[in-house]
């Protein structure tokens, strides 16, 4: 039986979850994210809002410039959190393969179901309509032979949007090739400008070329990944455990800042953060890092091994001092932020004979614990300031990867 996946992406979801609490803004241009005056970006638009331009990731100011009459509202997260899981108790009605892409998109293999819901087409339809009657919120949803195909369907009819792929090869290829090449996963802007400049503008003159031809202008595995995705060819399964990778959390400041002390402690409260949620999550860390933005906009990060992985406040905010203090300040601050990653579900390798980090993680705990039952003032760092480390501990290596 050939694979039936779904790509089931909710329309401009925080945005939409907004406007469901207050029904007033409907038709209105909604946009969530730091207020027009404030520096920040844009974290959702309404599609009301999307007609003058506004996107996500776009700096507030320009926003606010571009539609000066638009409804800014702070995120809460909790709402979206609590939406996002009644979401998906709907998705796994319609199969136990499900697998989450982010908050408000997921994958679902419904080969199997197709005997209790009928074709995908109607299981993608009867999905649409329980989810907007039992959140009053809409979902577009791509149906098709493979991941790809499915994400790549589920975009092109938005908002509430239902796009079939066919399942035949020469009528998948015939359904890609007047696609820009900037529509196959993994194709970027600078990609897609060597493409274009190597006359390549349709996933067709991709069709109609070689992986040799490729090859001369991205590489040999980008080669190949980008044929095999322009016939429509896609193996990869849909993955049901899914684990989060990292942990991270950044600070823009309102006006660049010099202070050392202010950002330190700025540091200090992204570290019991960022530590809050590792233990919640039930996962040790094995490297922490650090990441600075100047005024100019330039951002480098700095990341440093925890051996063996932990989760607790002490040795993270000792990692966090150590990497901020063996980094110059040559500019103020813009943004900070701090995170963790090759995440583990338990500490591994030998203690040190006279380090005792379990006692560390038992306190963090408790705090977490008191927090969670008294309020987040509850209970205060130790310091309002990072505790000073040796810098001459182990040297932080250079990393190119984002938060």
């Amino acid at each position: 039986m050939d694979r039936v996946i779904l790509h089931a992406d909710m329309d401009a979801f925080f945005a939409a979850c907004e406007v469901r609490e207050r029904p007033e803004l409907r038709g209105q241009p909604v946009v969530v994210g730091s207020p027009p005056g404030q520096r920040g970006v844009v974290a959702a638009a309404s599609y009301e809002a999307r007609k003058y331009g506004i996107h996500s990731a776009m700096p507030s100011r320009e926003a606010g410039r571009r539609c000066p009459h638009a409804v800014f509202l702070p995120p809460n997260m909790r709402l979206y959190s609590r939406v996002s899981k009644d979401i998906f108790r709907i998705f796994e009605r319609f199969s136990p393969l499900v697998e989450p892409v982010s908050v408000d998109e997921a994958f679902l293999d419904v080969t199997g179901a197709q005997r209790l819901f009928g074709d995908g087409p109607t299981i993608a339809a009867k999905l649409k309509a329980t989810v907007k009657a039992e959140t009053q919120l809409t979902v577009s949803v791509g149906v098709a032979p493979n991941k790809f195909l499915a994400k790549l369907a589920s975009d092109m009819h938005k908002p509430d949007g239902l796009t079939v792929v066919p399942s035949e090869p020469t009528a998948i290829r015939a359904f890609l090739a007047p696609l820009p090449v900037g529509r196959v996963w993994g194709v970027g802007k600078v990609s897609e400008k060597i493409l274009n400049r190597a006359g390549f503008q349709t996933i067709g003159d991709i069709q109609r070329s070689s992986p040799a031809h490729l090859e001369r202008l991205l590489g040999h595995e980008a080669a190949q990944h980008l044929f095999a995705l322009a016939h429509g060819e896609d193996a990869r399964a849909v993955e049901v455990s899914w684990d989060e990778k990292s942990i991270s959390r950044e600070h823009t400041f309102l006006e660049d800042v010099s202070d050392v002390a202010v950002l330190e402690q700025t540091l200090g409260d992204l570290v019991e953060d960022v530590g809050r949620r590792l233990r919640k999550a039930g996962k040790y860390a094995g490297f922490a890092r650090l990441k600075l933005r100047w005024k100019d906009f330039t951002t480098i990060t700095r990341q440093l091994p925890l051996t063996p992985p932990r989760c607790d406040d002490f040795r993270l905010r000792a990692a966090a001092q150590e990497l901020f203090a063996a980094q110059k300040l040559i500019a103020p601050v813009r943004l900070l932020g701090f995170g963790v990653g090759q995440l583990t579900l338990q500490s591994a390798g030998q203690l040190n004979l006279f380090e005792k980090p379990q006692h560390g993680e038992a306190a963090s705990r408790a705090v977490d614990a008191i927090r969670k039952q008294f309020g987040p003032a509850a209970i205060l760092s130790a310091s309002a300031k990072l505790a000073p480390t040796d810098q001459k501990k182990t040297k932080p290596t250079k990393d190119k990867l984002p938060l």
